[in-house]
């Protein structure tokens, strides 16, 4: 097998096969392995945890003090963790394709006919590659809307964000879904005066509604403006700096902006139509469900075929398709119950159902809630925003739906999603004992929440 590309989708998928016997060579553009989710992804949250530690954001409300680091020396240190977090992680790649005998050619890779890559390395030359299984996990880059003028040094995709070596006094974000919400909240904890703008009338439009406005009320408590149903933002730069116009007429004047409008898959290059890759209208690779392209013997998985663009399911999309490929007996399915989770500040992770589909399937459902400020230990912590959401069936009680608002909610979310799949009713929270103080223990109190809903 030649994978093309050395992302987490990318090294799952040439791991699973070459513990199983093939010999796999995978093809990496850049020097090192780990793809978008080292270089974005985990830098992302370590920026995150980095602000959190480095500035004492979320706990100066609870012993009166921060850390008061200088913002230029906060910074620094903010990068170099980040820069130690990321060069281990690609250490870490990079061993275990090494521990797997795996083959890792650099260049640039495109298709030939026969299941042929050719291969153009960093000297030019030309390389060869044939193989049985062709594996397109190329990932993906933040998508550069027309119209806005990203040449410009201060308007940013989400990527040259993370770059920023200097503070921000003001900053205007674009884009309510998950990075923009994560970029947003990790510069409000850095000091800067953050503006967050939507066209849509929400944050999150794919998590459950109540826990979107949720979000947008804690960071507006934060000290963050958020602008929803702003309509188109224009950008253009005149004599007072960069200039932002919402679609009311409103005009903005930030330091920087930043775009955080969704991501487009790198298949640039490839010569998919010369190999007899179909892709849709988006660009997307069409796949099957075992992840077969239109070309005999062509895979594809991760970010190149579109949603949800998760790594954790990108990974497991990588693994299945080279079990599939090579008739190996272990994994046939993707998981349909993947969590979902935004690692801003709070945290908001959800799996299952919203109370929005669970109407639009017509589901008699109910709604159970346990708000962090009754929680002991968030209490302690001082992380006291949020809730635990459960959405049950009303005749079976059933769990549906989870949604956590709060730190540590992408851990959380993951109780939930375990009796989800279970096909479990709320009562195994009700009869569980969970270790005091937690704050897994809010499962509890959104059970018997659900119960008094329902009036037993």
């Amino acid at each position: 097998m030649v994978v093309l590309g050395a992302g987490p989708t990318g090294e799952k998928a040439a791991a699973q096969a070459a513990y199983w016997g093939k010999r796999v060579a995978v093809v990496e553009r850049a020097p090192d392995p780990g793809g978008a989710m080292v270089a974005s992804a985990v830098s992302t949250k370590t920026i995150r945890e980095a602000a959190l530690y480095l500035t004492g954001f979320r706990r100066r409300e609870v012993y009166g003090v921060g850390m008061n680091l200088a913002p230029a020396l906060a910074l620094d240190r903010l990068h170099d963790r980040t820069r130690h977090v990321v060069r281990t992680m690609r250490e870490a790649a990079e061993q275990n394709l090494h521990r797997h005998n795996i083959d890792v050619v650099q260049g640039a890779a495109s298709l030939a006919p026969g299941r042929v890559v050719e291969v153009r390395g960093p000297d030019s030359e030309l390389r060869r590659l044939s193989a049985d299984v062709v594996l397109i996990a190329t990932g993906s880059r933040p998508l550069h809307p027309p119209g806005i003028p990203f040449e410009d040094p201060d308007v940013l995709d989400s990527e040259a964000a993370r770059e920023l070596d200097r503070p921000l006094r003001s900053l205007v974000v674009v884009g309510g879904g998950a990075v923009g919400c994560e970029c947003a909240s990790v510069f409000t904890a850095l000091g800067a005066d953050v503006t967050l703008v939507d066209s849509g009338p929400r944050l999150l439009s794919f998590m459950d509604g109540e826990v979107a406005d949720l979000l947008a009320d804690t960071f507006r408590s934060l000290g963050m403006s958020v602008r929803l149903g702003a309509g188109r933002a224009q950008v253009s730069r005149d004599d007072g700096g960069i200039r932002v116009e919402l679609a009311d007429g409103d005009v903005l004047r930030p330091e920087k902006i930043v775009f955080a409008a969704g991501r487009v898959g790198n298949t640039d290059g490839l010569g998919l139509a010369e190999a007899g890759v179909a892709t849709d209208e988006r660009g997307r690779i069409v796949v099957d469900d075992h992840y077969r392209t239109t070309a005999d013997g062509i895979y594809a998985a991760g970010d190149v075929i579109g949603p949800p663009a998760l790594a954790s399911v990108s990974m497991e999309q990588g693994r299945v398709a080279a079990c599939h490929a090579f008739d190996i007996p272990l994994k046939q399915t993707v998981d349909k119950l993947a969590p979902f989770g935004v690692y801003s500040i709070p945290e908001v992770a959800m799996a299952g159902l919203t109370e929005e589909a669970a109407a639009a399937d017509g589901v008699a459902y109910a709604v159970g809630r346990a708000w962090f400020e009754a929680n002991t230990r968030a209490a302690i912590s001082g992380s006291t925003d949020g809730l635990v959401k459960l959405v049950f069936a009303r005749e079976d009680r059933r769990l549906l739906g989870v949604h956590v608002l709060g730190e540590a909610a992408t851990e959380l979310v993951h109780l939930g999603q375990a009796v989800i799949s279970f096909k479990g009713p709320i009562d195994y929270f009700i009869h569980a004992t969970f270790n005091v103080p937690t704050a897994t223990e809010a499962y509890k109190y959104a059970a018997y929440d659900g119960l008094r809903a329902v009036g037993r």
